[in-house]
């Protein structure tokens, strides 16, 4: 029987996304140890872009994925650390490096792809079963956009701040 959970609500939105993240994380590591294989689920949506043969830079990934250039960046070292991508300069613009799978990284593309596959496809399924989550997350990111939480809670605090004010 599952363990019973409270339900602080919504103030708890990110410790639940955290929470989620960290056992998706959890679960896929034990899957890659199956495949003997020291990936990070962390790295997947880099080295997913990657595994398609172009060349991108950290912007660029950062763009794609629509995440930080930092977030790339700590990626990108992993990465390159573990000996699955490799940098060079831009042929057309030396200023800028690009990022490509080395061959230890293809090899380990043809490898996983099995299981990258069979990853999406359960995704795909605990999507639909959980009734579109996707769309959901990508409504608080829209209304993150329009409003900061921070905006918001500045903004319900000046309001009580104004009523105390009139009392």
């Amino acid at each position: 029987m599952p363990e019973e959970r409270h339900d602080p609500g919504a103030a708890a939105l990110g410790g639940r996304l955290r929470r989620l993240s960290d056992r998706i994380d959890r679960e896929a590591k034990t899957l890659y140890e199956a495949y003997d294989t020291p990936f990070e689920q962390r790295w997947l949506p880099t080295f997913n872009a990657l595994r398609g043969g172009d060349a991108l830079s950290v912007q660029d990934l950062a763009d794609r994925l629509g995440v930080s250039h930092v977030s790339v960046s700590v990626t990108r070292t992993a990465l390159e650390k573990a000996g699955l991508i490799q940098s060079a300069p831009d042929g057309k613009d030396g200023r800028r490096r690009v990022l490509t799978l080395t061959d230890q990284g293809k090899a380990l593309s043809q490898q996983l792809a099995p299981l990258f596959d069979a990853l999406n496809e359960a995704a795909i399924a605990l999507n639909a079963e959980a009734g579109d989550a996707i769309a959901t997350l990508a409504r608080l990111e829209a209304a993150l956009d329009r409003e900061s939480l921070s905006q918001r809670v500045t903004a319900i605090l000046q309001a009580g701040e104004t009523e105390k004010d009139q009392d």
